[in-house]
């Protein structure tokens, strides 16, 4: 088996998070790979790095594609702002589908 396989496919319902899925469409159409390689230690560095010079809008969250928890994110981060119930949603979905599994461990993310 390669090292570098995708190990999964996640699929993010388009139905349930239509603005996470609306954003991760986006992102993908400006270049962003849907390839997620889980970096859990580096979320929050990312997270700091693909937000900074964002501002804060009140009533909405700063999505991040990739997202903080893979290595592919950080700066250069495509960012959307989204609903908090839509954003966390989402984030905790996926961090529901991920939670099984280590760092190091490669995922593709589609929407349907």
């Amino acid at each position: 088996m390669q090292t570098d396989s995708v190990a999964l496919t996640i699929v993010v319902p388009n139905e349930r998070y239509p603005e996470t899925a609306a954003h991760i469409k986006s992102a993908e159409e400006h270049g962003k790979s849907n390839i997620c390689t889980i970096d859990r230690k580096s979320a929050e560095e990312n997270r700091k790095e693909s937000l900074k010079g964002v501002p804060i809008k009140k009533g909405f969250d700063r999505d991040e594609f990739p997202m903080a928890k893979c290595a592919e994110g950080g700066k250069g981060a495509d960012i959307m702002y989204v609903t908090p119930e839509d954003n966390r949603g989402a984030g905790s979905w996926i961090s529901n589908q991920l939670e099984k599994y280590s760092d190091g461990t490669k995922v593709k993310i589609v929407v349907k």
